[in-house]
Formats: C-alpha cells, structure tokens, sequence
C-alpha cells in the first residue's frame, strides 16, 4: 500500500500545483482547499462502463476482457471512474499499474484517466508497448469529438519511449496543473516525465483507470489535488 511517505510527497506537490489557483486554501491540507483519494478495490467507489467485465480483489481493481467501441466519438472502450470524494482541478494521481494482455500483443496499453465530466469530455495518458501509431503511448484530449493526442513527444512517426513492455506491475504518477494545462506522466520513479503535454480544455473532474481495446488492472491509488467547484 501507499505509505505515509508517499502521502506526504503526493499532497506537497499537490499544495505546489494548487498555490496558483487557490491561494492560502493550497495551504490547508486539512480538506478546505485539498482532497486526498484513496480508493478502494470496490464497486462502492470506482463506477465502470460494464460492470460485468471488472473485478475488485485483494486491493486491485481489475479489467478481466477488453471493453467494446462506444457509439459517438473514437475513444477508450472501458474504464471505471471513481466515485469517491469530490471533483478535482489541479492533481497527482499515483498508482501502479499492470497490463494483463499478452506481451506478444504489439498494441498492448492501459489508460489513466483524469478530469473526466463525461463519456465525451476528458483526459487520458494512453501507456503502451507501442509507440509508433498515433493512438498509442501519448497523451490524449476526448472533447465532444474523437480522441485528439496532444503529447509533446509525438513527432508524426514516432512517440514517447514505450512505457510498458512486460507483465510486471510499474509505478506511474500523472501531474496537472489546472491553471497552466501542464501535464507530465512518469514512469518506474523516473526524474523526468516519460510524456508532456498541455492543455486547458477542462479545469476539473473525476479520474479513473481502464484501457483503450486490452486489459490490465491498478493498485495503492492514491490521487491529491486541489478540490474543483
């Protein structure tokens, strides 16, 4: 599980992302300006798309099949959301994840989700095996229209170093910041971010956890950020 020393270091940087939006609030990290989520492995706090297709054990939370398209917008196939706590702007969202999918598929991914306000409107950070094809292993902006990827590192050709390649379990930490639209992904502990990008399109929302068209399952989440009105 998330430590204590972890907890700490999540809400400091949450604090640090916050200062520019909410004032002396990012100082009060007893709940008046800052939330810290830990869901747990439940149907009573993440709310997926097909009930059906996830399982909650032993602290994970667990995409068991691949999701199937949506009507309307080209975006992720499944993920859950989570239901616990309050919307949030600026955040860190800390967790480690695992792809279940077989290391000979070549498109093999999951996704992190944040700032979501609907089917239609949210951000995710797509973590492949891949990082050659446009939907892959980038950040991506879903706005009433179909995914558009917004990544620095994406060249036309080629991305981001793949972030995932094996069946082990990996720590990954996404920051936002509400006010800039900066975003950073990293991966295994990493100084620097495996991708960046920025954007403004939402200032705040709930996060979550699935994958575009695999599967693959998270644990010891724990997301601090600056609670969004």
């Amino acid at each position: 599980m998330v430590g204590r020393g972890v907890r700490a270091g999540v809400i400091a940087l949450a604090v640090a992302l916050a200062a520019p939006l909410a004032g002396a609030q990012a100082h009060a990290p007893d709940g008046h300006g800052l939330a810290v989520v830990k869901p747990r492995a439940s149907l009573a706090d993440w709310d997926p798309l097909t009930d059906q297709k996830w399982a909650f054990e032993d602290g994970q939370v667990i995409l068991t099949e691949p999701g199937t398209p949506q009507p309307g917008p080209r975006r992720p196939f499944e993920y859950a959301i989570v239901t616990q706590g309050p919307a949030l702007g600026s955040l860190t969202y800390r967790a480690e994840v695992r792809i279940d999918e077989a290391v000979t598929v070549t498109n093999r991914d999951v996704i992190l989700v944040w700032n979501y306000q609907s089917p239609t409107r949210f951000y995710y950070a797509h973590l492949s095996t891949d990082n050659t094809i446009y939907p892959h292993n980038g950040i991506f902006v879903v706005n009433d229209a179909d995914r558009l990827r917004i990544d620095h590192q994406w060249n036309g050709t080629v991305g981001a170093a793949p972030s995932i390649t094996d069946a082990e379990w990996h720590d990954v930490r996404l920051d936002y910041n509400a006010r800039t639209g900066a975003i950073a992904v990293y991966v295994d502990g990493a100084d620097e971010p495996r991708m960046t990008a920025t954007d403004t399109s939402f200032a705040g929302g709930r996060f979550g956890f699935g994958s575009f068209d695999n599967f693959g399952r998270i644990r010891d989440v724990t997301v601090a950020g600056v609670r969004h009105r």
